[in-house]
C-alpha cells in the first residue's frame, strides 16, 4: 500500500471493496468533507482490528472509510 489513489480508484480495487480502509494525507471535498484521495496505509473486514493497527503504529490522523 502507500501510493497516492483517488477513491474512485480505491473502489474499484478488489483488494479494498467490502473492507475499512486507512487513508493518510487525504485531500477532501469541500463541499461534503470526504476524502476523494489519499494514501491507504492498512485496510481490514474488521474496523475494531484496523483502529488497533492504527492506534499501535501510532497513526492517528488516518481518515478511515469504507469501500463499498
Amino acid at each position: 500500500m502507500g501510493s497516492r489513489m483517488s477513491w474512485r480508484q480505491i473502489r474499484c480495487s478488489e483488494q479494498f471493496r467490502g473492507r475499512w480502509v486507512a487513508l493518510d494525507n487525504c485531500r477532501y471535498d469541500a463541499s461534503t468533507k470526504t476524502p476523494i484521495e489519499g494514501e491507504p496505509v492498512d485496510a481490514d473486514e474488521d474496523l475494531a482490528a484496523l483502529c488497533e493497527r492504527m492506534r499501535r503504529a501510532k497513526r492517528a490522523h488516518c481518515a478511515i472509510v469504507f469501500c463499498d
